[in-house]
């Protein structure tokens, strides 16, 4: 099977399913060299659609198609009202994080032939402890599509670091959101508007680390975790005994299972460790979902299903 992720650049750690260009541990990007590394030094275009009429072209009106200027190929059919983001205004809007050292680019790339296409940067803040040697860091994400299937989305995001699983913040952002409506309005321009966010943003990040711990605190049993798998994925009553089997599996023996251990924290690990590296048929493809699909409300379910059933 043909992978999705067409180009990407790391930086340390090897990701997911091995591909992409490999960076340097600690290295700091600049735009330019993360934007050049990851595959991404390419512009797009809108063209025109026509259609024949015997030896007559008809134009499409108001259809476009979306053409990347470098090899002509069709990335997706929009409409009038759709305005492309190139890939270099992506990267500079991370500018002002990096010019504060708020963030350092860590993986970027695209998927699906360059319709779709991701930033991710670490927060330069530490990150928290949900238990011994169980941390959590926080990061930036922003993602476009060029084929007008998704909009442009940039919010915060934790992951857990001894397994890379990326997780759910307990409460809708209200950082994400400042981040969405400057970005649509206005780049970010005064060191005042950047510590407002990341401010904001560290505050929900601890008061999220703090929902965790909670979760750590309380054990869950079988019976209890057969009723978490089936809310969380929405399971018919007598059905889905692989997916719980495999959940109890990776709850025992999964990536820092050791750490969790039987309890609500370890069950929203297993859930998020299937749906970070499992879910899909091909590791790309889980990313894919994961980030820009159906795994993405399964995640936001498995934390609030969590919450409500231990509390």
């Amino acid at each position: 099977m043909a992978h999705l992720v067409e180009s990407m650049m790391y930086v340390g750690k090897t990701p997911w399913h091995g591909l992409g260009k490999e960076m340097p541990e600690g290295k700091k990007l600049g735009i330019d060299e993360a934007l050049i590394a990851a595959g991404l030094d390419w512009d797009v275009d809108l063209r025109r659609l026509y259609t024949e009429d015997g030896f007559t072209l008809l134009n499409i009106h108001e259809r476009y198609a979306v053409c990347r200027q470098e090899d002509n190929a069709v990335l997706g059919i929009v409409g009038p009202e759709y305005t492309p983001l190139q890939n270099k205004e992506a990267f500079a809007w991370f500018q002002p994080f990096l010019d504060t050292a708020d963030v350092t680019l860590e993986t970027a790339g695209s998927l699906r032939g360059g319709r779709w296409v991701w930033v991710l940067a670490r927060v330069q803040r530490a990150g928290l402890m949900v238990g011994a040697g169980d941390e959590v860091a926080h990061y930036v994400l922003l993602s476009n599509s060029h084929d007008g299937s998704l909009a442009v989305r940039v919010g915060f995001t934790p992951i857990r670091v001894v397994c890379n699983n990326t997780l759910c913040l307990a409460h809708e952002s209200e950082a994400s959101k400042l981040l969405r409506v400057r970005h649509t309005a206005r780049l970010l321009k005064n060191l005042d508007d950047i510590r407002e966010i990341m401010d904001i943003a560290h505050e929900e990040f601890c008061a999220t680390i703090e929902q965790y711990r909670a979760l750590m605190k309380k054990e869950i049993n079988q019976k209890d975790l057969v009723k978490y798998v089936k809310l969380v994925f929405d399971l018919p009553e007598k059905g889905g005994r692989e997916l719980i089997s495999n959940i109890a599996y990776l709850l025992e023996y999964g990536r820092g299972s050791n750490m969790a251990g039987n309890t609500y924290w370890g069950a929203y690990n297993a859930v998020t460790e299937y749906l970070n590296y499992f879910r899909g048929k091909t590791q790309d493809n889980t990313l894919s979902s994961l980030w820009f699909g159906a795994s993405f409300q399964v995640s936001k379910r498995a934390l609030d299903v969590a919450i409500e059933m231990a509390s």
